[in-house]
């Protein structure tokens, strides 16, 4: 497994699920065509290129492109480094049909094919920031801190995400994998203190 210190963006769920099994990163999707109007995401996304860098890492179609040249546009060119995966026709497992032009997305890539495609691109393998250099904060912390699994846990998340300018629905494990690649254990700590 790639432990990359850039935040991958990919297009949709299945592309995220297939980057889980080769990368250690955080993984944002695009949800396709709705980052253009979601502008909690836009900020997310603008946020962990500042932090981090941010990799984009969309279909070679022509959506794939629509969706690359926006992101360019709304994040500086010294924050974001582009990955393209290969032109390889086919469809992936789950489709009934192949992609309107043919070609095999994100998640229809061979893993050794997306690792090479990462290096290629030149994202930090392997190298810990300050934030990740702790043991990142659990599920159950989540729990024990009320962000989960009580009464009020969502009105005290929603508080929280919109205290950190996240967007408000994300679910408790997104919320978790971003506030471990953007803030420390004390910093979600004094947040949740003064909530």
């Amino acid at each position: 497994m790639l432990k990359i210190r850039e935040a991958v963006i990919v297009e949709g769920k299945y592309d995220k699920q297939r980057l889980k099994e080769i990368v250690d990163a955080p993984i944002i999707t695009t949800s396709g065509f709705r980052i253009f109007k979601d502008k909690e995401k836009q900020s997310l996304i603008r946020t962990l290129a500042k932090e981090r860098g941010i990799l984009v890492m969309t279909d070679s179609d022509s959506a794939g492109g629509v969706i690359r040249n926006f992101l360019k546009g709304i994040v500086p060119e010294s924050q974001i480094k582009q990955c393209y995966v290969p032109l390889i026709s086919g469809k992936e497992k789950r489709k009934a049909a192949p992609s309107k032009e043919n070609l095999l997305g994100v998640e229809g890539i061979d893993a050794q094919t997306l690792k090479e495609a990462l290096i290629r691109c030149g994202v930090v393998v392997g190298e810990e920031t300050a934030k990740t250099s702790e043991p990142p904060i659990t599920k159950t912390e989540l729990f024990e801190w009320g962000l989960s699994g009580r009464d009020n846990s969502a009105e005290l998340r929603q508080k929280l995400l919109a205290d950190l300018g996240l967007p408000l629905y994300l679910s408790c494990n997104s919320m978790l994998e971003i506030i471990n690649s953007l803030y420390t254990r004390k910093e979600i700590l004094d947040k949740i203190e003064k909530l």
